[in-house]
């Protein structure tokens, strides 16, 4: 296998794609979160609004439908990136990653606002952090198309 056609390694990774990769693991790291409390955590103090340590149902609920969305929301970076363990087209991440954007601004704006100690100091500069890493993926080049990849064995 000539140099050419070898996969990058980490030290070459393209920005991009280290952003994308670091973004869906705290997508992922925010859905185990929201997994903990819906399975009934005493975590509610730093998430929902901080009421109690314990969710009522309807929130634990709220927080297994936030499993969801945060698990999808590691594949639309992923796939904008394009990695292939996302299956959702293209044109849905390219448009998706700056929703995400958007909404990770407005929770990190929600959180500062919080009277949660937890939310104001925790989970407002976590999503603050993948909000940019966001940014810098939806504001990235697109991935050499599909087929060409499949070509020259470029990843």
């Amino acid at each position: 296998m000539s140099t050419a056609t070898k996969r990058a390694g980490p030290a070459t990774m393209p920005t991009r794609r280290r952003a994308a990769a670091t973004a869906a693991a705290g997508f992922i790291a925010l859905a185990t979160f929201q997994a903990a409390l819906a399975l009934g955590a005493p975590l509610g103090e730093a998430a929902w609004g901080g009421e109690s340590a314990h969710l009522s149902t309807g929130l634990r609920i709220a927080s297994a439908l936030a499993v969801a969305v945060w698990v999808l929301a590691a594949l639309v970076v992923l796939g904008r990136t394009g990695y292939r363990v996302s299956m959702i087209p293209f044109r849905i991440c390219q448009y998706g990653t700056w929703v995400l954007f958007g909404y990770l601004t407005l929770g990190t704006l929600m959180n500062l606002a919080s009277r949660s100690n937890w939310e104001r100091f925790l989970q407002a500069p976590i999503a603050l952090v993948v909000a940019v890493l966001c940014l810098l993926v939806a504001r990235a080049a697109p991935p050499w198309p599909r087929d060409r990849q499949h070509a020259t064995g470029d990843r």
